[in-house]
């Protein structure tokens, strides 16, 4: 395993995420998971990255459990503050430290700062920044940063707003987002504050896991050896103010290549990036919706609509044209067809996808 100097510690390049954790039945498969994480713990991943609202919070809880069997030392913890899901940091923070069941959190982040959050965030009656220094200096958390979901301009806002109080940012940074998404001018702000950039969604949700057989071929042919995903680490390791990259491993396979993967610092050469580019720029053509399947939107959604799940089958029928797969698709219940409209899974998405656009789109059959 690599790792990279952040201060006084040594941080492994690749972090654990556990938003995307096996599942069964709709709940965190407590045995994969834990296999899982052993597995990472005994290849020198020492970041664990969660969130309040990870598993319609469950995941903390698992995390704090799955790790009580390791010295505390040997492993860094980050969560994260999510105004949207209860304003009151105060408490959410001690709920936080007694799921993790720790005294101290070791990178704590405010989450998915956008557009329509950031008002919420820099309310000045919270005192949301008073509030971290002060856990800071009592030493409940050793460090403060934030989860950019935004736009450049509004992460600039929130920075100044900060000023000398957050010492990291984690963004979605990856090498179809570096255009797509704006990734390449938020990357480049936080590098000209003199902040190291986190990264989140460095596979795109595993949408960069395959990008269709002609540009995983083409990849194959230059580096047998490298599966599609290593692409995506080995271009982020060519990045560097990447200090963390983190990776929501949720299969053993998984988990297997990623670490492969990390044992050599190895950035693309220069030919390598250009047809990684290429493929990504063929890859981008056929991709109807941007869906990174973080679930994000799924909370509170009024018909228990599946929304990631019916993004991807979007996406696959834009490709594919295949109405009987449509009408198939159109039996379930809790479908498109049941979309109210309400436009809360829109609010929460990072990507601002229209969902429910697309719901009318694949309950009248446009997608196909």
């Amino acid at each position: 395993m690599i790792y990279k100097k952040f201060k006084e510690l040594n941080l492994s390049r690749l972090g654990m995420g556990n938003m995307r954790l096996p599942t069964r039945l709709g709940r965190i498969d407590q045995k994969k998971a834990r296999e899982i994480i052993d597995y990472a713990m005994e290849q020198g991943i020492n970041y664990y990255d969660t969130a309040y609202v990870y598993h319609m919070g469950k995941s903390e809880p698992f995390l704090g459990n799955a790790l009580k069997k390791y010295p505390r030392e040997s492993y860094y913890l980050a969560t994260k503050f999510y105004v949207m899901a209860n304003p009151n940091i105060e408490k959410v923070f001690e709920e936080q430290l007694r799921r993790l069941d720790t005294d101290y959190i070791d990178f704590y982040l405010l989450h998915c700062v956008n557009e329509m959050t950031i008002g919420s965030y820099m309310k000045e009656s919270r005192h949301y920044l008073d509030f971290l220094l002060e856990q800071k200096k009592k030493g409940k958390i050793r460090h403060i940063g934030f989860s950019s979901h935004g736009k450049p301009e509004t992460l600039e806002k929130f920075l100044d707003w900060g000023k000398d109080c957050f010492e990291f940012v984690q963004i979605q940074l990856n090498y179809l987002d570096w255009t797509m998404q704006d990734a390449k001018r938020q990357y480049e702000i936080i590098t000209e504050r003199g902040l190291p950039v986190w990264v989140m969604e460095p596979v795109r949700g595993g949408k960069l896991a395959s990008l269709g057989k002609k540009y995983d071929d083409m990849l194959k042919k230059v580096k047998p050896e490298w599966s599609v995903p290593a692409w995506a680490f080995h271009w982020l390791m060519g990045l560097d103010n990447v200090t963390m990259i983190l990776s929501g491993m949720s299969t053993m396979d998984q988990i297997h290549d990623n670490v492969a993967t990390f044992q050599t610092e190895e950035p693309l050469t220069g030919e390598e990036n250009m047809l990684l580019m290429n493929a990504a720029a063929g890859y981008q053509s056929k991709v109807a919706v941007p869906c990174t399947a973080c679930r994000y939107c799924c909370d509170g959604c009024p018909a228990g609509i599946d929304i990631p799940v019916w993004m991807n089958l979007y996406n696959e029928l834009s490709l594919t044209k295949d109405k009987q797969r449509w009408e198939e698709a159109m039996k379930n219940i809790n479908g498109p067809d049941t979309c109210v409209g309400c436009g809360q899974c829109t609010a929460h998405c990072p990507q601002n996808i229209d969902v429910p656009g697309y719901m009318e789109k694949l309950t009248a059959g446009k997608c196909c």
